[in-house]
């Protein structure tokens, strides 16, 4: 059985999260207790990952952001400002139900695919926070690369858009 999901803007009156869990105490936490006043403070979007039976299965925050020129790798900054615009990939989990469905990669690229829409109108890098170090390889493996000495990973918007046109 194939089970389909897509995603929306988190809405608290239409979205159940309470029964969420992806394993990590801190996501589920910022899902339950900030995505919301994020939300109403406009430092944050969520999206969630919807099934088809209404059910929340994963979600991702989006917020504003900004990085050093010097601090990222030179493809990445070259010719740039001394503080580059970006959007930060700030939280992205998958409940536990989904678990070995491989289905990271999908939800990234869902997440990528909203920030290449957004920057149809506001320029922008892409940074990701990856919370642990395999997180940070995941990441790798898409084509981000490691801002030195931090846990944040960046990625030119235009080669995010040249993956997501790429047939698989």
């Amino acid at each position: 059985m194939t089970v389909h999901f897509w995603s929306e803007r988190l809405d608290p009156e239409q979205h159940d999260v309470r029964g969420f869990s992806c394993g990590e105490p801190s996501l589920d936490t910022w899902r339950r207790e900030q995505a919301v006043p994020a939300a109403a403070r406009c430092t944050a979007r969520t999206w969630v990952w919807v099934d088809e039976g209404n059910a929340v299965v994963g979600y991702c925050a989006l917020a504003a952001h900004k990085v050093a020129r010097e601090d990222v790798p030179n493809r990445i900054g070259r010719g740039g400002l001394v503080e580059i615009p970006a959007v930060l990939l700030a939280r992205l989990a998958r409940s536990e139900s989904l678990r070995g469905q491989e289905l990271g990669a999908v939800l990234v690229a869902d997440a990528l695919q909203r920030v290449g829409d957004a920057t149809q109108t506001v320029a922008t890098r892409l940074v990701v926070d990856a919370l642990y170090e395999r997180i940070a390889r995941f990441y790798e493996l898409l084509g981000f690369r490691r801002i030195p000495d931090s846990s944040l990973l960046v990625q030119k918007v235009s080669d995010i858009e040249a993956a997501l046109r790429e047939p698989g």
